[in-house]
């Protein structure tokens, strides 16, 4: 079987990839947990536009959990595959003035850990795009399995690239009353989209007590890649943020649109915990992206965690 020539093109960040995953302790490496999210505007406010869906799995390796971030990076390492679909308001026939068809498929790896306080998250990944993800395959054979139009806008998507994209997040918790916490945070990527974001999340309740928490690069809900720690019972969580963009390689400067120089988003979460099972549902609004689009949309996240 022969390679994709984008395939090949991502084999010198694979390597890289392989070199920040290798074993930095004596300990041998155990599977720490596993982490999902889906996001969704279907469970959302009910369209099928921009910013349409996506699927997160993180899976996490280290040498113990001990319930609070190493002092070290490397020691805990996520493992992430992330798959998006971004598209334009109408799949049939879209507006003149709005964003192409992207098919992105995230392959990379990230490390958490802690210093004075500080709570960091370091990843590289390599951002797959276009046709070769088969994602606009699995998108139009979708509307087929559901009898709905087939999109006549696949043939005009975001053409193949692999992008190389860093993303490093320090935030800080701060105990604000009896179960209510404060993080605020800043997070630089640099890649796919390269931005400067800034802001906050608060937590009521017990979710994320003692657990890896990890931030979904769309709507910046935070997801757990640990097991079920914490109280029992329910939680709620919020949170806001602003993002400077600097640039983004899902628009072309060939496209009739502008792409926004600011984004904001507003989350709001419920999360309930019994002794085996849990379930998370969370609304994301997200701001618009480019000058041309007319509104901001929300986006709707889901976890459940459930054994029989």
């Amino acid at each position: 079987m022969t390679l994709p020539r984008s395939a090949l093109a991502a084999l010198p960040l694979m390597i890289a990839l392989a070199a920040v995953a290798s074993p930095v302790a004596a300990q041998e490496r155990m599977t720490l947990g596993w982490g999902r999210l889906l996001t969704n505007d279907a469970i959302g406010d009910g369209e099928d536009r921009w910013r349409s869906g996506s699927y997160v799995l993180s899976w996490v390796r280290g040498p113990e959990w001990t319930g609070a971030l190493p002092s070290r990076p490397g020691e805990i390492l996520e493992f992430r595959l992330r798959a998006e679909t971004i598209a334009p308001a109408d799949l049939i026939t879209p507006a003149a003035l709005d964003r192409r068809y992207v098919g992105a498929l995230t392959l990379g790896v990230h490390t958490q850990f802690e210093t004075r306080g500080i709570e960091s998250s370091l990843g590289l990944d390599a951002v797959i795009v276009g046709p070769q993800t088969g994602i606009s395959d699995i998108h139009g054979d979708l509307h087929d399995l559901l009898g709905l139009a087939a999109p006549t806008v696949f043939g005009a998507q975001l053409g193949n690239d692999v992008l190389p994209t860093v993303t490093a997040e320090f935030g800080r918790s701060f105990e604000i009353g009896p179960q209510a916490h404060l993080r605020p945070f800043v997070e630089m990527q640099a890649g796919a989209e390269t931005l400067l974001r800034v802001g906050g999340d608060l937590t009521f309740g017990g979710f994320g007590t003692g657990a890896l928490m990890i931030r979904d690069s769309t709507t910046g809900q935070r997801y757990r890649g640990t097991g079920i720690s914490g109280a029992d019972g329910f939680s709620l969580t919020m949170g806001a943020d602003l993002a400077e963009v600097y640039d983004s390689q899902f628009f072309l400067s060939t496209d009739p649109i502008t792409p926004k120089d600011s984004r904001a988003r507003a989350r709001v979460g419920l999360h309930w915990q019994g002794s085996q099972n849990e379930v998370f549902y969370g609304l994301t609004w997200v701001g618009e992206e480019f000058e041309e689009q007319p509104e901001g949309q929300v986006l709707g996240a889901i976890n459940l965690r459930l054994r029989f």
